[in-house]
C-alpha cells in the first residue's frame, strides 16, 4: 500500500509540474506579445540573387569538375572579382564627379528588385507588399525594374483594389513593373496583374476569371418551420438587400444583382484602362485560360517562368530580392498556425469542389 501511495504521489508531482510549466509558457507568451505591440513590428531583408546563383554554381562545380580544373576556375574568378572591384571603384569616382557637375554620365548596372505576393481571399499579403514597395521606391529610379512574382486566385474586391493601387505606385514613380505568374492570377489576382508594364506567365498558369461572384445561404424557411422569428431593422432603403435569415424580396434581389453588375463593370473598366489591347467583352465572361490560350487572348505578353526571367536578368543587372519580415509575438504565431491549418483544409475542399476539372 505504501508503494502505491508513493507512486501516486510521484505521478501527481509530475502532473503538477507539467501544468505549471504550461501555465508559465502561456504567461511568458502573453508578456512577450504585449511587449511586441510597443516595439518595432518588422524589418526589410534584402538578398542579392546574383550571389545566390554564383554560390549554387560554385557548389555544383566543386562536385562535378575535377579538383585541378576547379582550382583554376576559383583562381580565375578571384582575378575577375578583383578586376570588377577596380572597375566599380572607377565608376563610383566618376559618379561622384557627375554629382559635382564635372562630367557626363557613367555606366552603372541597372537594378532589378524582386517582390513576392501570395494572395489569399483577403489579400493579407498587401500589408507586407506596401512596405516592400515603399522601401524599393525610396531607392529605385528610371532604368531600374520591379518584378513581382504573383500568385492569387482572387478574393475581396476592396482588398485586391488596394493591392492593385500599391502596384500602381511603382509605375507612378517612373519605374518599370513586370509581373510574373507561375501558377494563377485570376479574378482579383488578374486585377493586380493587369497593371504591369510587362505581364508574363508560365505555359500552364491559370489567367483571367474576370467576373464577380457572391454566394449567400438563406435559412428563412428553416426558421419558419421551427417557428423562429427573425427581425432585421435597418435605416436606409438599401442598407440590407439580401439577408441570411429573413425573407428575401424580389426588390432586394434586383438591387443586389445591380450592385454585382456595377462591380463587374468597374472591373472591366479597370482592366481596359491598363490593357487597352484586350477585347474586354471576350475575356470578361468569368472564364479562365491557361498560358498559351491567355497569350492568344492578349491577357499576357509572353510565356516564361519567373525563374527563367530572373536568371536572365542576372546576366546584365544587379538583382535583389526584397522581403518585409513581419515580427510576430508567440501568441500571434500560434494563432496564425491554427488559422493557416484551417484555411488549408477549407481551401483543399474548395479546390476539390470547384477546380477538380482542371487537374490532369
Amino acid at each position: 500500500m505504501a508503494e502505491f501511495f508513493f507512486d501516486y504521489g510521484l505521478f501527481a508531482a509530475k502532473s503538477i509540474t507539467i501544468v505549471v510549466a504550461i501555465l508559465a509558457v502561456i504567461i511568458v507568451s502573453i508578456g512577450v506579445g504585449m511587449r511586441a505591440k510597443s516595439s518595432h513590428t518588422g524589418h526589410i531583408e534584402v538578398t542579392k540573387v546574383n550571389d545566390e546563383i554564383d554560390d549554387m554554381r560554385e557548389t555544383l562545380s566543386a562536385t562535378v569538375v575535377d579538383l585541378d580544373t576547379y582550382k583554376l576556375q576559383v583562381k580565375k574568378k578571384k582575378q575577375e572579382e578583383k578586376s570588377d572591384r577596380k572597375a566599380r571603384k572607377k565608376e563610383l569616382k566618376k559618379a561622384a564627379k557627375i554629382d559635382a557637375g564635372q562630367e557626363d554620365g557613367a555606366d552603372v548596372n541597372p537594378r532589378v528588385f524582386v517582390l513576392d505576393f501570395d494572395g489569399d481571399i483577403k489579400a493579407s499579403a498587401v500589408s507586407c507588399l506596401r512596405r516592400e514597395i515603399t522601401a524599393v521606391l525610396s531607392l529605385a529610379g528610371q532604368g531600374d525594374e520591379v518584378v513581382v512574382r504573383l500568385e492569387s486566385g482572387g478574393g475581396m474586391v476592396h482588398a485586391y483594389g488596394l493591392a492593385s493601387s500599391q502596384l500602381l505606385r511603382v509605375k507612378q514613380h517612373g519605374v518599370s513593373l513586370t509581373i510574373c505568374v507561375d501558377k494563377v492570377a485570376a479574378s482579383g489576382g488578374y486585377m493586380m496583374a493587369c497593371v504591369a508594364n510587362k505581364l508574363l506567365a508560365a505555359p500552364f498558369a491559370i489567367i483571367g476569371w474576370i467576373g464577380v461572384v457572391a454566394e449567400l445561404p438563406n435559412f428563412h424557411r428553416l426558421l419558419k418551420k421551427h417557428v423562429v422569428d427573425f427581425e432585421l431593422i435597418t435605416a436606409g432603403e438599401h442598407k440590407r438587400t439580401l439577408t441570411m435569415f429573413g425573407e428575401n424580396t424580389e426588390k432586394g434581389r434586383d438591387k443586389f444583382v445591380e450592385d454585382i453588375e456595377d462591380i463587374h463593370l468597374l472591373f472591366k473598366e479597370f482592366v481596359t484602362q491598363h490593357r487597352p489591347q484586350l477585347k474586354i467583352e471576350e475575356v470578361a465572361t468569368g472564364e479562365i485560360w491557361f498560358g498559351q490560350r491567355a497569350l492568344d487572348k492578349v491577357l499576357v505578353d509572353d510565356l516564361i517562368t519567373s525563374d527563367e526571367y530572373i536568371a536572365r536578368a542576372c546576366e546584365n543587372s544587379d538583382v535583389f530580392e526584397v522581403k518585409y519580415m513581419d515580427k510576430k509575438s508567440i501568441p500571434e504565431r500560434l494563432g496564425i498556425a491554427v488559422g493557416s491549418a484551417v484555411d488549408g483544409v477549407l481551401m483543399r475542399w474548395w479546390d476539390r469542389g470547384t477546380k477538380s476539372r482542371f487537374y490532369s
